[in-house]
Parts: C-alpha cells; sequence; structure tokens
C-alpha cells in the first residue's frame, strides 16, 4: 500500500484493505464487472476504482448506478481501451475532454481520465494516494479521498449536483484529509472548495470541528482580502466550469468569455 503524507494521519498504513460495494449487483453485471477489472490487472494497466463503489467505502454510502467508474491517467486510456477491445467489449471516446466507455450489450463501464471541465485531470498522485480495498471479491485501488473531492466539488448541473458526496466525505475524513494538497489541487479554485466547507458547517453543525481551524482561516483571509474583482482576460464566466448547460445565456448573449477556453496562464488567480 502507498504511503501518504503525515497531513492525512497515516491513513492507509499497515490497514487492511477496505471492503467497497458490488457484492450485491446482478450476476450479469458482477460478472462484467469483475471481468474487465481482471483484464486490466493481466495487462498490468493501472487503473482506479471510483464512482458508487469508491464512495461506500470511503462514506459507508451505498448507491445503486447503472454503471461502474474506473480512472486512468489520459497517457493509459488508450491502453485500457485496447485491453477492453481485446475482451470483447466495444469502446469509444465519448469526450476526448475527459471520458471514454466500454460497453458490453446495453451494460457499460465509464473510463474517466479528467472531469468534465479538464480542471480535475488524473495523474501521478492519484496513484500515489490511492486506498487498497475490495470489489467484486478482488483486491484494487480507489480513488483518493481528497481527489474524489477535487472532482466532484464542480459537479453542479440542474440534473446532477455532487455535494452530498462531498459533505459525506468531509464527514468520513475530515480529520484525516491531507488539507495541504487538497487546498493545492484546488488552488485558484478556492472558492469552489470554500462554498462546501460552509455548506458542510451548516448541514453538520455539530461535525464542523473537523475542518481544521487553519484551513477555514486560510481561505476566509482570501475573501478578506480581496477588497476589488480580480483582473481577468475580458468578462469571464466560470459557472461554465460548474455547469456545461446553465451558463450558456451567459456566452451567448451577455458576452461573457468561456473560462473552459481560456489557456490556464491567463485565468484568473482567485
Amino acid at each position: 500500500m502507498n504511503e501518504v503524507s503525515s497531513a492525512s494521519g497515516q491513513r492507509g498504513l499497515n490497514m487492511p484493505l477496505q471492503p467497497a460495494a458490488g457484492d450485491d449487483l446482478e450476476p450479469r453485471l458482477y460478472d462484467f464487472y469483475r471481468a474487465a477489472i481482471r483484464a486490466l490487472q493481466r495487462a498490468r494497466v493501472p487503473f482506479l476504482v471510483g464512482g458508487a463503489y469508491a464512495l461506500a467505502s470511503h462514506t459507508g454510502v451505498v448507491r445503486h448506478t447503472k454503471d461502474f467508474d474506473i480512472f486512468t491517467r489520459p497517457s493509459d486510456c488508450e491502453r485500457v481501451l485496447e485491453v477492453f477491445s481485446a475482451a470483447g467489449y466495444r469502446t469509444e471516446i465519448t469526450d476526448p475532454c475527459w471520458l471514454a466507455k466500454a460497453f458490453s450489450g446495453e451494460d457499460f463501464i465509464d473510463v474517466i481520465f479528467s472531469s468534465g471541465n479538464c480542471v480535475a485531470e488524473v495523474d501521478e498522485a492519484w496513484f500515489h494516494y490511492a486506498i487498497d480495498a475490495r470489489v467484486f471479491g478482488l483486491p484494487v485501488q480507489l480513488c483518493p479521498a481528497e481527489e474524489t473531492i477535487w472532482s466532484k466539488a464542480f459537479v453542479m448541473e440542474r440534473e446532477r449536483y455532487d455535494g452530498a458526496d462531498i459533505a459525506h466525505l468531509l464527514r468520513a475524513y475530515g480529520e484525516r484529509l491531507d488539507w495541504h494538497r487538497l487546498l493545492e489541487r484546488f488552488d485558484s479554485h478556492w472558492r469552489v472548495l470554500l462554498s462546501h466547507l460552509v455548506l458542510f458547517g451548516f448541514i453538520y453543525p455539530y461535525e464542523r470541528g473537523c475542518i481544521p481551524a487553519f484551513v477555514m482561516d486560510t481561505l476566509l483571509d482570501r475573501l478578506r482580502s480581496e477588497a476589488h474583482p480580480p483582473l481577468t482576460v475580458g468578462r469571464l464566466c466560470q459557472g461554465t466550469l460548474l455547469s456545461k448547460a446553465q451558463y450558456t445565456i451567459d456566452l451567448d448573449r451577455w458576452g461573457y468569455e468561456d473560462a473552459r477556453l481560456l489557456p490556464l496562464k491567463e485565468k484568473p488567480v482567485s
């Protein structure tokens, strides 16, 4: 098991494999997902388990979904799809920014290598801090809680909002999170993290203490220090990083620039 930083409370060291959801699936899905995992393991292609199965292990929240999520580096996505194709599954690049799929009939596996807004790309740190577990009776590695929070924090569509997942992860891991790494992950998007932390204090009034004081102090100091809006390139709308559909009017009618289209170096620092 990978060693984690001291800021995470040494979680993951010398711990038994954590259980995860999956053993109560209908046989067709169980066999498909298990066979897909075994194919990747035999081919020695690195991947992580995320989605509902990681959430169940991290938080105890069991949610039955119609798909299975695996995460891989962008550079390994093609290898993953080649393994799945060789195993007889139909594959496709669904969105070159972040998502591919493998199909067995109408059932499918999501192959995720970034986030829909291209912010939370899967990199080496995801694997370095991965958590050992069992899914479908097989030893696997789960996406770390920090990176799961980072990628889920931006999902704020009308039909899907991952705020409850964030709250449950904070409740389960708050005192053990590597907060320095999490702050670095959000970087210039720190307001998104702050918004979830404020809501967490509302959702769980008696759990507010699990968020370290230095985290709130750091973020609130940043907020207080902004007497004026930050300089940006033109009139920027960062709502598109939270929802693909709900801010189209800002771009099409109100003349805002789409934050997704700007080079990283030109994006605002706060």
